[in-house]
């Protein structure tokens, strides 16, 4: 089932997308899950009650809709760098396949929903993108075992793990302020659930800036694979139902080109993993009209 949250008639909702269109769940659901968080803590059950729900006609287009990103109120979103073993090569400064998870997070703020700008801020030009399978964490828990990871995800979405190059570097082992200017990356367009997905086999994940191929890999190459992460992850910190993990991205983004290739006014970025669907953003200045 695809959920999403959005916004129609000025009302935020959340429902499955159906056929072109958007099964409105909060209406049947509102009272007992307020928000697609509540639903994904009821686990199960919950999922159950939503399938059922989305049996009925759509109640919206989705071109009549403005999409958020898939689970507002993620209590973590909790990000993987350098996840990809041509990535390493790509820094060409001879650094060795990492022994641990590169990690940090990213806030509310720095996200957007599938369909709206990202913008490019005003105090830079190296404004890069990063496209990435997100896991959304169903089940709360804490030292999960690799063997019993994949239970744990309730469903995957896309990230464009937005990026401003110049002040990832500003600090000196942190890249905090160049992952998190307002808008500058985005989720979505909508969550798959897990039992949607074969996660036994790898997922193919493209990245395009108006039509061009940039990235392609798959999942088969992670150096950390989805139970690592989790595993990895909980080790140090309870993971729980809403939390999301954006996994890495693959080799090809704009930093790694000669010259590099930054994102520009008018660019549209588009992430697509076949069986969870396309992340489709413009590119516009801060401050410009269209902007967030």
């Amino acid at each position: 089932m695809r959920l999403a949250t959005f916004e129609a008639n000025g009302r935020v909702s959340w429902g499955a997308a159906v056929n072109g269109g958007i099964v409105d769940l909060s209406k049947k659901f509102g009272a007992k899950y307020p928000a697609l968080i509540d639903a994904i803590r009821g686990g199960e059950a919950a999922l159950a009650e939503l399938r059922a729900g989305a049996q009925g006609a759509a109640d919206h287009k989705l071109s009549q809709l403005k999409f958020l990103p898939p689970v507002p109120g993620a209590e973590k979103i909790i990000c993987v760098g350098i996840n990809y073993p041509e990535r390493t090569a790509e820094y060409k400064d001879e650094r060795e396949k990492p022994k641990y998870p590169n990690l940090f997070v990213r806030f509310p703020s720095s996200l957007v929903g599938h369909g709206e700008n990202i913008l490019r801020p005003k105090v830079s030009e190296q404004f890069d993108y990063e496209g990435e399978i997100v896991l959304v964490i169903g089940k709360a828990g804490r030292n999960v075992a690799r063997e019993k990871a994949l239970s744990h995800i309730f469903g995957m979405t896309l990230g464009n793990e937005g990026s401003v190059r110049d002040w990832l570097r500003h600090g000196k082992f942190n890249v905090t302020q160049g992952k998190n200017f307002d808008a500058s990356g985005s989720l979505g367009p909508w969550m798959v659930t897990a039992d949607e997905i074969d996660l036994a086999r790898p997922l193919r994940l493209m990245t395009r800036v108006n039509g061009e191929v940039r990235q392609d890999d798959t999942t088969a190459s992670l150096i950390f694979d989805f139970p690592y992460l989790l595993n990895y992850i909980s080790t140090f910190m309870t993971l729980d139902p809403g939390d999301l993990i954006l996994t890495g991205t693959p080799t090809g983004a704009g930093a790694r080109f000669d010259p590099p290739k930054w994102l520009k006014p008018g660019d549209v970025v588009e992430v697509e993993v076949e069986g969870i669907g396309t992340l489709r953003n413009g590119v516009v200045d801060e401050g410009a009209p269209g902007a967030a």
